[in-house]
Protein backbone atom coordinates (compact mmCIF):
# COMPACT_ATOMS: atom_id res chain seq x y z
CA UNK A 1 0.00 0.00 0.00
CA UNK A 2 1.53 3.06 -0.56
CA UNK A 3 2.23 5.73 2.08
CA UNK A 4 -0.59 8.44 0.87
CA UNK A 5 -3.00 5.48 0.42
CA UNK A 6 -2.63 5.02 4.43
CA UNK A 7 -3.01 8.70 4.74
CA UNK A 8 -5.98 8.97 3.36
CA UNK A 9 -7.49 5.56 5.43
CA UNK A 10 -6.40 6.71 8.56
CA UNK A 11 -7.92 10.70 7.97
CA UNK A 12 -11.13 9.30 6.69
CA UNK A 13 -10.97 6.85 10.13
CA UNK A 14 -10.62 9.89 12.11
CA UNK A 15 -13.34 12.36 10.38
CA UNK A 16 -15.99 9.11 10.73
CA UNK A 17 -14.98 9.01 14.52
CA UNK A 18 -15.09 12.52 15.36
CA UNK A 19 -18.51 13.00 13.30
CA UNK A 20 -19.53 10.11 15.73
CA UNK A 21 -18.02 11.01 19.00
CA UNK A 22 -19.93 15.12 17.75
CA UNK A 23 -23.44 12.88 16.80
CA UNK A 24 -23.12 11.39 20.69
CA UNK A 25 -22.13 14.65 22.26
CA UNK A 26 -24.72 16.51 20.70
CA UNK A 27 -27.53 13.77 22.34
CA UNK A 28 -28.89 12.36 18.50
CA UNK A 29 -29.23 9.23 20.18
CA UNK A 30 -31.50 9.18 22.70
CA UNK A 31 -33.85 6.19 22.92
CA UNK A 32 -34.40 5.59 26.62
CA UNK A 33 -34.16 1.72 26.79
CA UNK A 34 -36.89 -0.32 27.44
CA UNK A 35 -37.08 -3.44 29.72
CA UNK A 36 -39.76 -5.56 31.50
CA UNK A 37 -40.73 -6.60 34.93
CA UNK A 38 -41.19 -9.72 35.87
CA UNK A 39 -44.19 -9.08 37.44
CA UNK A 40 -45.24 -8.31 34.13
CA UNK A 41 -45.61 -12.37 33.22
CA UNK A 42 -45.94 -13.51 36.83
CA UNK A 43 -48.46 -11.05 37.92
CA UNK A 44 -48.81 -13.13 41.53
CA UNK A 45 -51.85 -15.39 39.81
CA UNK A 46 -49.51 -16.73 36.46
CA UNK A 47 -47.53 -20.11 38.10
CA UNK A 48 -45.94 -20.84 34.70
CA UNK A 49 -44.33 -17.66 34.76
CA UNK A 50 -42.78 -17.56 37.94
CA UNK A 51 -39.43 -19.15 37.13
CA UNK A 52 -37.10 -15.85 36.73
CA UNK A 53 -34.83 -17.78 33.97
CA UNK A 54 -37.97 -18.69 31.99
CA UNK A 55 -39.10 -14.34 32.10
CA UNK A 56 -35.25 -13.51 31.10
CA UNK A 57 -35.93 -15.60 28.17
CA UNK A 58 -38.62 -14.38 26.75
CA UNK A 59 -38.27 -11.11 27.20
CA UNK A 60 -34.98 -11.49 25.36
CA UNK A 61 -37.19 -13.39 22.88
CA UNK A 62 -39.80 -10.18 22.44
CA UNK A 63 -36.87 -7.73 22.30
CA UNK A 64 -36.81 -6.18 25.35
CA UNK A 65 -33.54 -4.44 26.05
CA UNK A 66 -33.60 -4.74 29.93
CA UNK A 67 -35.12 -6.97 33.04
CA UNK A 68 -36.27 -5.66 36.33
CA UNK A 69 -36.60 -8.64 38.54
CA UNK A 70 -39.47 -8.33 41.22
CA UNK A 71 -37.87 -10.10 44.25
CA UNK A 72 -40.93 -11.00 45.86
CA UNK A 73 -41.13 -13.95 42.79
CA UNK A 74 -37.72 -15.65 43.88
CA UNK A 75 -37.31 -18.80 45.03
CA UNK A 76 -33.91 -18.85 46.04
CA UNK A 77 -31.32 -16.60 46.42
CA UNK A 78 -28.29 -18.13 47.05
CA UNK A 79 -25.19 -16.92 45.70
CA UNK A 80 -24.76 -19.97 43.31
CA UNK A 81 -28.52 -19.16 41.89
CA UNK A 82 -27.51 -15.13 41.45
CA UNK A 83 -25.09 -15.72 39.96
CA UNK A 84 -26.48 -18.30 37.31
CA UNK A 85 -29.05 -15.54 36.73
CA UNK A 86 -26.56 -13.05 36.29
CA UNK A 87 -24.58 -15.12 33.92
CA UNK A 88 -28.11 -15.93 31.92
CA UNK A 89 -29.04 -12.64 31.66
CA UNK A 90 -25.81 -11.99 29.99
CA UNK A 91 -25.98 -14.86 27.33
CA UNK A 92 -29.66 -14.04 26.59
CA UNK A 93 -28.39 -10.44 26.08
CA UNK A 94 -30.21 -8.30 28.05
CA UNK A 95 -29.47 -6.12 30.92
CA UNK A 96 -30.42 -6.71 34.53
CA UNK A 97 -31.99 -3.42 34.98
CA UNK A 98 -33.90 -3.08 38.46
CA UNK A 99 -34.58 -4.93 41.48
CA UNK A 100 -38.02 -4.36 42.98
CA UNK A 101 -38.62 -5.15 46.61
CA UNK A 102 -40.65 -4.21 49.69
CA UNK A 103 -40.74 -3.16 52.93
CA UNK A 104 -42.35 -1.27 55.26
CA UNK A 105 -41.48 1.20 57.88
CA UNK A 106 -44.37 2.34 59.20
CA UNK A 107 -44.59 0.75 62.25
CA UNK A 108 -44.58 2.01 65.80
CA UNK A 109 -42.44 -0.93 67.06
CA UNK A 110 -38.85 -0.06 66.47
CA UNK A 111 -38.26 -3.99 66.16
CA UNK A 112 -40.31 -4.55 63.44
CA UNK A 113 -38.75 -1.44 61.68
CA UNK A 114 -35.32 -2.60 62.42
CA UNK A 115 -36.32 -6.13 60.82
CA UNK A 116 -37.36 -4.21 57.44
CA UNK A 117 -33.83 -2.24 57.56
CA UNK A 118 -31.92 -5.70 57.88
CA UNK A 119 -34.12 -7.18 55.24
CA UNK A 120 -33.89 -4.19 53.11
CA UNK A 121 -30.01 -4.23 53.31
CA UNK A 122 -29.86 -7.88 52.01
CA UNK A 123 -31.80 -6.66 48.95
CA UNK A 124 -28.82 -3.90 48.29
CA UNK A 125 -26.68 -6.90 48.76
CA UNK A 126 -28.76 -9.65 46.12
CA UNK A 127 -29.23 -6.77 43.81
CA UNK A 128 -24.88 -6.01 44.31
CA UNK A 129 -24.51 -9.61 43.24
CA UNK A 130 -27.03 -9.35 40.64
CA UNK A 131 -25.37 -6.45 39.14
CA UNK A 132 -28.29 -4.27 39.19
CA UNK A 133 -27.65 -0.74 39.62
CA UNK A 134 -31.35 0.41 41.03
CA UNK A 135 -33.66 -1.29 43.84
CA UNK A 136 -37.46 -0.01 44.22
CA UNK A 137 -38.19 0.63 47.83
CA UNK A 138 -42.16 1.87 49.58
CA UNK A 139 -41.89 3.93 52.60
CA UNK A 140 -44.77 0.88 53.96
CA UNK A 141 -48.39 1.87 54.95
CA UNK A 142 -49.88 1.94 58.12
CA UNK A 143 -51.91 -1.19 57.80
CA UNK A 144 -55.74 0.28 58.69
CA UNK A 145 -57.06 -1.32 55.84
CA UNK A 146 -58.90 -5.00 55.69
CA UNK A 147 -56.53 -6.28 52.97
CA UNK A 148 -55.13 -4.90 49.58
CA UNK A 149 -58.46 -4.80 48.04
CA UNK A 150 -60.09 -2.63 50.21
CA UNK A 151 -57.16 -0.56 49.82
CA UNK A 152 -57.65 -0.32 46.28
CA UNK A 153 -61.11 0.07 46.41
CA UNK A 154 -60.32 3.39 48.98
CA UNK A 155 -58.37 4.52 45.80
CA UNK A 156 -54.97 4.05 47.97
CA UNK A 157 -56.06 6.27 50.90
CA UNK A 158 -55.81 4.41 54.24
CA UNK A 159 -56.75 5.98 58.10
CA UNK A 160 -53.56 6.83 60.26
CA UNK A 161 -53.10 4.25 62.96
CA UNK A 162 -55.00 5.10 66.32
CA UNK A 163 -52.67 6.70 68.77
CA UNK A 164 -50.47 7.82 66.19
CA UNK A 165 -49.65 10.80 63.65
CA UNK A 166 -48.64 10.79 59.96
CA UNK A 167 -45.91 12.60 61.32
CA UNK A 168 -44.42 10.12 63.34
CA UNK A 169 -44.86 7.81 60.56
CA UNK A 170 -42.40 9.61 58.20
CA UNK A 171 -39.67 10.28 61.08
CA UNK A 172 -39.53 6.68 60.84
CA UNK A 173 -39.49 6.28 57.41
CA UNK A 174 -36.51 8.73 57.08
CA UNK A 175 -34.92 7.39 60.07
CA UNK A 176 -35.05 3.91 58.66
CA UNK A 177 -33.86 5.07 54.88
CA UNK A 178 -31.39 6.76 56.80
CA UNK A 179 -29.56 3.74 57.79
CA UNK A 180 -29.59 2.27 54.16
CA UNK A 181 -28.04 4.30 52.02
CA UNK A 182 -24.60 3.81 53.78
CA UNK A 183 -25.34 0.30 52.74
CA UNK A 184 -26.75 1.50 48.94
CA UNK A 185 -23.61 3.36 48.37
CA UNK A 186 -20.94 0.37 49.48
CA UNK A 187 -22.65 -1.49 46.90
CA UNK A 188 -23.39 1.45 43.98
CA UNK A 189 -26.89 0.50 43.93
CA UNK A 190 -28.84 3.63 43.87
CA UNK A 191 -32.57 3.36 46.05
CA UNK A 192 -35.03 4.31 44.17
CA UNK A 193 -38.51 5.55 46.34
CA UNK A 194 -41.66 4.69 44.60
CA UNK A 195 -44.77 6.79 44.42
CA UNK A 196 -46.67 3.60 45.59
CA UNK A 197 -49.16 3.26 48.63
CA UNK A 198 -49.16 4.61 52.29
CA UNK A 199 -46.66 7.49 53.10
CA UNK A 200 -45.73 7.74 49.01
CA UNK A 201 -49.00 8.23 47.78
CA UNK A 202 -48.21 11.63 46.81
CA UNK A 203 -45.03 13.49 45.37
CA UNK A 204 -44.78 15.78 48.59
CA UNK A 205 -44.60 12.41 50.55
CA UNK A 206 -42.03 10.69 48.41
CA UNK A 207 -40.36 14.26 47.94
CA UNK A 208 -40.44 15.06 52.06
CA UNK A 209 -38.42 11.68 52.81
CA UNK A 210 -36.13 11.98 49.54
CA UNK A 211 -35.15 16.03 50.72
CA UNK A 212 -34.66 14.46 54.46
CA UNK A 213 -32.88 11.89 53.48
CA UNK A 214 -30.59 13.79 51.45
CA UNK A 215 -28.08 11.12 49.72
CA UNK A 216 -27.36 10.69 46.11
CA UNK A 217 -28.37 6.67 46.65
CA UNK A 218 -32.13 7.77 47.19
CA UNK A 219 -33.82 9.17 44.69
CA UNK A 220 -36.95 8.00 43.14
CA UNK A 221 -38.52 5.34 41.13
CA UNK A 222 -41.62 6.77 39.30
CA UNK A 223 -44.77 4.76 38.23
CA UNK A 224 -46.96 5.87 35.76
CA UNK A 225 -49.99 3.69 37.19
CA UNK A 226 -50.35 4.75 41.19
CA UNK A 227 -51.41 8.49 41.01
CA UNK A 228 -55.05 8.12 40.64
CA UNK A 229 -56.23 11.46 40.21
CA UNK A 230 -54.21 14.27 38.44
CA UNK A 231 -51.42 12.02 36.99
CA UNK A 232 -49.50 14.18 34.43
CA UNK A 233 -48.60 16.94 36.91
CA UNK A 234 -47.83 15.03 40.04
CA UNK A 235 -45.41 12.73 37.16
CA UNK A 236 -44.06 15.95 35.86
CA UNK A 237 -43.25 16.95 39.74
CA UNK A 238 -41.05 13.97 40.02
CA UNK A 239 -39.69 13.43 36.94
CA UNK A 240 -36.53 14.83 37.52
CA UNK A 241 -35.38 13.08 40.92
CA UNK A 242 -36.61 9.91 38.62
CA UNK A 243 -33.99 7.03 38.59
CA UNK A 244 -36.29 4.05 37.04
CA UNK A 245 -39.26 5.03 35.02
CA UNK A 246 -42.42 1.68 35.86
CA UNK A 247 -44.75 1.95 33.17
CA UNK A 248 -48.40 0.56 33.74
CA UNK A 249 -50.45 -1.24 31.23
CA UNK A 250 -53.95 -2.58 31.47
CA UNK A 251 -54.70 -4.64 28.38
CA UNK A 252 -57.70 -6.67 29.15
CA UNK A 253 -58.34 -4.76 31.93
CA UNK A 254 -56.42 -4.16 35.82
CA UNK A 255 -56.90 -6.50 37.97
CA UNK A 256 -57.50 -3.70 40.88
CA UNK A 257 -58.09 -0.60 38.18
CA UNK A 258 -57.87 0.02 34.53
CA UNK A 259 -55.89 3.72 33.62
CA UNK A 260 -55.90 4.97 29.95
CA UNK A 261 -52.63 6.49 30.44
CA UNK A 262 -51.22 8.70 27.32
CA UNK A 263 -48.00 7.86 27.24
CA UNK A 264 -46.85 10.47 24.58
CA UNK A 265 -47.91 12.73 27.21
CA UNK A 266 -45.51 10.52 29.74
CA UNK A 267 -43.04 10.47 26.92
CA UNK A 268 -42.87 14.12 26.87
CA UNK A 269 -42.50 14.90 30.19
CA UNK A 270 -40.14 12.61 30.94
CA UNK A 271 -37.98 14.12 28.05
CA UNK A 272 -38.40 17.62 29.16
CA UNK A 273 -37.03 16.35 32.62
CA UNK A 274 -34.03 15.15 30.54
CA UNK A 275 -34.85 11.37 31.77
CA UNK A 276 -32.21 9.06 29.74
CA UNK A 277 -32.88 5.77 32.05
CA UNK A 278 -34.87 2.82 31.68
CA UNK A 279 -38.49 2.68 31.13
CA UNK A 280 -39.48 -0.52 32.78
CA UNK A 281 -43.02 -2.43 31.91
CA UNK A 282 -45.31 -3.32 34.49
CA UNK A 283 -47.82 -5.34 32.46
CA UNK A 284 -51.00 -5.06 35.23
CA UNK A 285 -53.96 -6.57 32.79
CA UNK A 286 -55.98 -9.51 32.62
CA UNK A 287 -54.74 -10.42 29.19
CA UNK A 288 -52.61 -13.30 28.58
CA UNK A 289 -48.87 -11.58 28.87
CA UNK A 290 -47.62 -13.39 25.85
CA UNK A 291 -49.98 -11.05 23.96
CA UNK A 292 -50.51 -8.03 26.27
CA UNK A 293 -46.27 -7.61 27.01
CA UNK A 294 -45.36 -7.83 23.39
CA UNK A 295 -48.10 -5.28 22.53
CA UNK A 296 -47.03 -3.01 25.28
CA UNK A 297 -43.34 -3.12 24.51
CA UNK A 298 -44.99 -1.26 20.96
CA UNK A 299 -46.67 1.22 22.64
CA UNK A 300 -43.30 2.14 25.08
CA UNK A 301 -41.21 2.13 22.05
CA UNK A 302 -43.56 4.73 20.16
CA UNK A 303 -43.19 7.19 22.49
CA UNK A 304 -39.80 6.66 24.16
Amino acid sequence: MKDHSRREILSSLALSSAACLTGLSHGKRHNNPIGVSTYSFWGFQRDEFRDIGKCIDLAAKMGFDGVEILQIQMKDFSPSMLQKIKRQAFMAGVDLMGFSTHQDFVDPNEMVRRRNVEQTISYIEQAYALGIPTLRINTGRWGTSKDFDALMANRGIEPVLEGYTEEQGFEWVIESMKQLVPYAEKCGVVLGLENHWGLGLTPEGVMRVVDAVKSPWLQVTLDTGNFLEDPYARLEELAPHTVLLQAKTYYGKGRWYTLDIDYERVGKIMKKANYKGYVSLEFEGMEDPMIAVPKSLELLRKHF
